[in-house]
Protein backbone atom coordinates (compact mmCIF):
# COMPACT_ATOMS: atom_id res chain seq x y z
CA UNK A 1 0.00 0.00 0.00
CA UNK A 2 3.00 2.38 0.54
CA UNK A 3 4.18 1.73 -2.51
CA UNK A 4 1.46 2.77 -4.73
CA UNK A 5 1.27 6.17 -2.43
CA UNK A 6 4.95 7.16 -3.14
CA UNK A 7 4.39 5.93 -6.67
CA UNK A 8 1.65 8.56 -7.59
CA UNK A 9 3.57 11.50 -5.33
CA UNK A 10 6.71 10.82 -7.54
CA UNK A 11 4.65 11.38 -10.81
CA UNK A 12 2.94 14.53 -9.55
CA UNK A 13 6.52 15.96 -8.40
CA UNK A 14 7.11 16.75 -12.54
CA UNK A 15 9.70 15.19 -14.58
CA UNK A 16 13.23 13.75 -13.22
CA UNK A 17 16.40 16.31 -12.91
CA UNK A 18 18.12 15.06 -15.96
CA UNK A 19 14.96 15.66 -17.77
CA UNK A 20 14.75 19.49 -17.13
CA UNK A 21 18.24 20.55 -18.07
CA UNK A 22 17.05 18.96 -21.60
CA UNK A 23 14.19 21.29 -21.72
CA UNK A 24 15.69 24.20 -22.59
CA UNK A 25 17.97 22.79 -25.41
CA UNK A 26 14.78 20.33 -26.90
CA UNK A 27 12.76 24.00 -27.35
CA UNK A 28 16.00 26.03 -28.78
CA UNK A 29 16.21 22.78 -31.50
CA UNK A 30 12.76 22.96 -32.55
CA UNK A 31 13.01 26.65 -32.38
CA UNK A 32 15.46 26.61 -35.14
CA UNK A 33 13.74 24.08 -36.82
CA UNK A 34 10.97 26.21 -37.36
CA UNK A 35 12.93 28.98 -38.53
CA UNK A 36 14.91 26.95 -41.26
CA UNK A 37 11.53 25.16 -42.44
CA UNK A 38 9.59 28.75 -42.93
CA UNK A 39 12.65 29.75 -44.66
CA UNK A 40 13.11 26.66 -46.68
CA UNK A 41 10.07 27.28 -48.01
CA UNK A 42 9.55 31.47 -48.25
CA UNK A 43 13.10 31.90 -49.60
CA UNK A 44 13.42 29.55 -52.39
CA UNK A 45 9.97 30.42 -54.00
CA UNK A 46 10.12 34.67 -53.17
CA UNK A 47 13.07 34.64 -54.74
CA UNK A 48 12.29 32.37 -58.01
CA UNK A 49 9.27 35.34 -58.59
CA UNK A 50 11.52 38.22 -57.57
CA UNK A 51 14.48 37.12 -59.77
CA UNK A 52 12.13 36.19 -62.79
CA UNK A 53 9.81 39.05 -62.43
CA UNK A 54 12.50 42.22 -61.39
CA UNK A 55 15.90 40.54 -62.86
CA UNK A 56 15.30 38.33 -65.85
CA UNK A 57 12.36 39.79 -67.26
CA UNK A 58 12.36 43.24 -65.84
CA UNK A 59 16.47 44.26 -66.07
CA UNK A 60 17.57 41.45 -68.58
CA UNK A 61 14.36 41.59 -70.89
CA UNK A 62 14.99 37.86 -71.38
CA UNK A 63 11.71 36.01 -73.01
CA UNK A 64 9.23 34.39 -70.60
CA UNK A 65 10.74 31.02 -71.12
CA UNK A 66 14.20 31.78 -70.46
CA UNK A 67 13.00 33.60 -67.36
CA UNK A 68 11.81 30.07 -65.77
CA UNK A 69 14.77 28.38 -66.50
CA UNK A 70 17.39 30.90 -64.91
CA UNK A 71 14.62 31.70 -62.03
CA UNK A 72 14.35 27.95 -61.05
CA UNK A 73 18.13 28.12 -60.81
CA UNK A 74 18.04 31.03 -58.50
CA UNK A 75 15.78 28.97 -56.59
CA UNK A 76 17.27 25.76 -56.13
CA UNK A 77 20.42 27.69 -55.15
CA UNK A 78 18.16 29.33 -52.08
CA UNK A 79 17.30 25.51 -51.12
CA UNK A 80 21.83 24.96 -51.39
CA UNK A 81 22.20 27.80 -49.33
CA UNK A 82 18.95 27.27 -46.66
CA UNK A 83 20.07 23.69 -46.24
CA UNK A 84 24.05 24.57 -45.69
CA UNK A 85 23.22 26.94 -42.87
CA UNK A 86 20.57 24.15 -41.50
CA UNK A 87 23.79 21.67 -41.16
CA UNK A 88 25.77 24.07 -39.99
CA UNK A 89 23.66 25.58 -37.20
CA UNK A 90 22.52 22.71 -36.01
CA UNK A 91 26.39 21.05 -35.98
CA UNK A 92 26.71 23.85 -33.57
CA UNK A 93 24.10 24.38 -31.73
CA UNK A 94 25.29 21.56 -28.94
CA UNK A 95 28.69 23.19 -28.44
CA UNK A 96 29.44 25.52 -26.03
CA UNK A 97 30.00 29.33 -26.90
CA UNK A 98 33.42 30.10 -25.32
CA UNK A 99 35.27 26.84 -25.83
CA UNK A 100 37.61 26.78 -28.55
CA UNK A 101 39.23 24.48 -30.88
CA UNK A 102 41.15 21.43 -29.47
CA UNK A 103 44.56 20.79 -28.94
Amino acid sequence: MDGSVRASSDAAAGPPPYFRGNESSLVSALKTLLFFTILMVTLPIGLYFASKAYIFEGSMKMSSSDSYFYAAIVAVLAVHVVLALFVYVAWNEGTPKGKGKHD
